[in-house]
Order: structure tokens, then C-alpha cells, then sequence
């Protein structure tokens, strides 16, 4: 069976690829476990020159790799370039830190000796999602690799030539063959992966619906896994809040890759006092945005991946503005192109229980929603399924800490800040937002086994 690639600007073919069939992915699974049982007993040295070399290949190759990204999902090249160098900055973060995070830890007890280990699990299983095609799988790989394992991917069917190119960049690095694998699988061959005995580990970033039946087929093959899903953001506006750096904060947020990323900013949640000056602001921001061509190096913001998700997003904006939401403002759209594009949406008056409010907006769609005060702002901030990321802005920073650690329901949260992942800091969600830990020393430990050594 074959798929296509599409460009999303123009509606052209870029390419036609081959679904692996039953037999060929056995074939791939037993590969990378061969390639595993040397790969887990080469040094952290040895693991660290290569993951280096692959941040380097990175940087060289940015041109290249941002101009796939904007053929096959729209990214704008510059935005692009700056995914690539992300990427390399978490592959030197874990080159240089993994031995570290892996050391022996002892523990004290009335043996002569006791410790905990780390010890790779063996063939990691990642299915990852189009909207950041190259860092949500380097986030994964980097710590799954310095940790001994082997990885197989599989990518969103939208962006293959992405996997290829990641293939590519640790084929050239001098990995070894088979350490780490793109393969081109159709859902229902799904399972077929998550239950060989070789794979030990899945781990997803993706909508929520994916992760129910990913993480379902985890739990049947009683297999480790960590899900990174959705959310619906919300950012708190408190009456001291500086609204000017406010707002173009929240318009950053909201407008990071065309709208399509899970931490960014979707429901703005205002304390009355300031919400008129807040809209006001936010319009005349949201006014300003140039969409178009994703190979223009002066567009920030480009079409959308696909016609499916503007449809979804353009239902969400039409049922709530059919429940109650207003209209504040509706962005234009290239009119020399036949791509996906959404034009940039405000809506007001926006309630629980309209689309707009419980759903997740994956596009250039913002809620602003009105708060009595600040209590108020933090229970509707937290009325939600999700909890992934949440903000507050104030001018104080006391209260605005206070308020992030203790009172918002998120696995990441900012003060007078944007939401964002970052190789340093845990990353992850709470709720319907998924389950585990990605990044930093935490990250490292989700796909270990964590051993007792107990000497006598």
C-alpha cells in the first residue's frame, strides 16, 4: 500500500512512499535489537562523540532540513532552521550529561554494598506527530540512545521525508545500522510492534485520541510508555500584569507554528479591569501578523498541515460563535495560494462548554475569556481536562510563583513568560494532557530499568 506527501501551500504531490508490510517490520524489530545487544555495551564516550557529530550534521544541514519541514507541513523556513538547532542543542545536552544522569547511586543498608543502576531497556517504540517533525523526535532519541537503547520510528504519515532526513542524520554520524530506524507503518500494523517482545518501551506525542489507543495497546502488552497529548492553555491576566509585554507575549505564544503546538497559549483568561485594554491590544497585535508562502523567509506564520485540522478548527470556531462567542476579529489569508491556510481568529465572550473552551485549538484560533479576580482566574484556568502547560502574568513575581507552583493544574507552568520545552527542565502533562516525563534528568529515567544491587 502507498501514501502520498502533500505541500500544504500549493496542494502538490511531493512524494509517494511504501507502507511496510507484516513480514518487513519483523524484520526491522529484530534488526534493531540485534543492533541493541552490541550498542548497550559501547561506552558513554563512545555514545557521546556520535550524538555529538549528530548535533553537528544538524547545524550544517538546517537550510535542507527547514526547507522539508515547510514542503511537507507548512513550517515557515526560518522557524525551521530554528527547530534544527534545537534539536542539536538537546543532543549535546544529553552527550554531555547522560553519564551523570546514569551514575550508580548508593544506598545505604547493612550489606556491604548496595546501589541502584540504570540499564537500557532495549527497542524503544516512538510514534510522533508532524507539527514539530524533527525536535519531538530528537527529545526522545537523544536520551533513549545515550542510554543504550534502539529506537524505531514512527512518523506521521504527512512527513516522511522528515524521518528519512532524521535517519539520515544518524546514519552519517556513524551510529551503528539499525540503532535507529524510520519505518513507514500503517495503523493498524500498530499493534503488531507494541506487542513483539523485542520492543520494550512506546512512547507518544500526539492528540489525545492517539494516545487512548496507543496507550491502551501499552497496557496490553503490559509494555512501559509515555504519553505527551494535548491541551487547552490557559493563561491568566491579573490587574497588575504589564499588558502590553503581556499581550505580545500571549500573541507569540498563540502563533507559534501557525497555532499548531500543544504548550502554546489558547485560552486568555482576563480579569475584568483590564479587559478591555487587553482586547484592544490583542487585536491591533493579531492584525499585524503576515501568513504566506513558508519558503519566504519574511513569513513567521504559514497553512495549516492539513485540510482535516482546518476543518476541525473552523467547526470549533463556528459552533462557539453559534453557542454565544463573539467574533472580536478575523484575520485575511494569502489570496495566491491554494493552501491550507485558517486566517487568524479573536473571540470573546467565550464560555465552558463551547468548543472553544474545552477543546484544544490547534491553529490561530484565541479565546479571551473575562475573570472576576484572581481566584476566579485560577478556577477557570483549572477548569479543564487537560494539564499541559499554563502562564500568569503580574508584576508580582511572588505571588505570580506562588500562584504557577501552587494553585494552576499543569506539568508546566510560566510566570510573565510563554510556555516552551527546553532540554534542561522536565517536561510533561497531567490529566488528559498524558503521563511521563520527558527532558532533563527526568526524562533521562523513563526508559531504564531501574535495578537494586544488593552485595553481602
Amino acid at each position: 500500500m502507498f501514501f502520498e506527501s502533500v505541500n500544504p501551500y500549493n496542494g502538490k504531490v511531493i512524494g509517494k512512499y511504501k507502507y511496510l508490510n507484516e513480514d518487513e517490520i519483523k524484520n526491522l524489530i529484530e534488526q534493531t535489537h540485534a543492533a541493541f545487544i552490541g550498542w548497550k555495551r559501547t561506552s558513554f564516550k563512545y555514545r557521546t562523540d556520535l550524538l555529538k557529530k549528530a548535533a553537528e550534521i544538524l547545524i550544517a544541514r538546517k537550510k535542507e532540513f527547514s526547507e522539508i519541514m515547510a514542503m511537507e507541513m507548512g513550517k515557515p523556513v526560518s522557524v525551521g532552521r530554528g527547530e534544527s538547532e534545537k534539536c542539536a542543542l538537546v543532543c549535546n545536552y544529553y552527550a554531555e550529561n547522560a553519564e551523570a544522569f546514569l551514575k550508580d547511586e548508593i544506598i545505604e543498608t547493612e550489606a556491604q554494598k548496595s546501589f541502584a543502576c540504570f540499564e537500557p531497556l532495549g527497542v524503544i517504540f516512538a510514534v510522533m506527530p508532524w507539527n514539530f517533525p524533527f525536535w519531538q523526535v530528537f527529545r526522545f532519541a537523544a536520551p533513549a540512545l545515550m542510554a543504550g537503547n534502539g529506537c524505531l520510528l514512527k512518523h506521521a504519515p504527512n512527513v516522511p521525508g522528515c524521518a528519512l532526513a532524521i535517519e539520515s542524520v544518524f546514519r552519517e554520524a556513524g551510529f551503528p545500522e539499525y540503532i535507529f530506524l524510520s519505518m513507514f507503518v500503517d495503523l493498524p500494523l500498530v499493534e503488531n510492534i507494541i506487542a513483539h517482545p523485542f520492543v520494550k518501551g512506546i512512547t507518544l506525542t500526539g492528540s489525545e485520541r492517539a494516545g487512548q489507543s496507543v496507550a491502551t495497546l501499552a497496557g496490553k502488552y503490559l509494555k512501559k510508555s509515555v504519553m505527551e497529548l494535548g491541551g487547552s492553555d490557559p493563561y491568566i491576566i491579573l490587574e497588575d500584569a504589564d499588558l502590553k509585554s503581556a499581550v505580545e507575549t500571549c500573541i507569540i505564544s498563540r502563533l507559534v507554528n501557525s497555532g499548531q503546538t500543544c504548550i502554546s497559549g489558547k485560552r486568555f483568561i482576563v480579569v475584568k479591569s483590564r479587559l478591555k485594554e487587553f482586547k484592544k491590544l490583542f487585536v491591533e497585535g493579531m492584525s499585524e501578523i503576515l501568513f504566506g508562502n513558508p519558503m519566504d523567509e519574511k513569513v513567521k506564520y504559514g497553512p495549516l498541515a492539513r485540510n482535516d485540522l482546518r476543518d476541525n478548527l473552523h467547526r470549533q470556531v463556528e459552533e462557539s460563535i453559534k453557542m454565544g462567542a463573539k467574533c472580536l476579529f478575523k484575520g485575511e489569508t494569502p489570496d495566491d495560494s491554494n493552501g491550507v491556510f485558517y486566517p487568524a481568529v479573536v473571540l470573546t465572550n467565550v464560555k465552558k462548554g463551547m468548543p472553544a473552551f474545552d477543546e484544544e485549538l490547534f491553529g490561530p484560533v484565541a479565546a479571551i475569556l473575562t475573570a472576576e479576580d484572581e481566584q476566579d482566574a485560577i478556577n477557570i484556568a483549572n477548569d479543564t481536562c487537560y494539564g499541559l502547560g499554563a502562564a500568569v502574568f503580574t508584576a508580582d513575581i511572588e505571588n505570580g510563583t506562588r500562584i504557577a507552583a501552587k494553585e494552576l493544574n499543569a506539568g508546566a507552568c510560566a510566570v510573565n513568560d510563554f510556555v516552551r520545552s527546553d532540554p534542561r527542565m522536565p517536561f510533561g502533562g497531567i490529566n488528559r494532557s498524558g503521563y511521563g516525563c520527558e527532558l532533563s534528568y527526568y526524562g533521562m529515567k523513563e526508559f531504564v530499568n531501574v535495578k537494586s544491587v544488593y552485595v553481602k
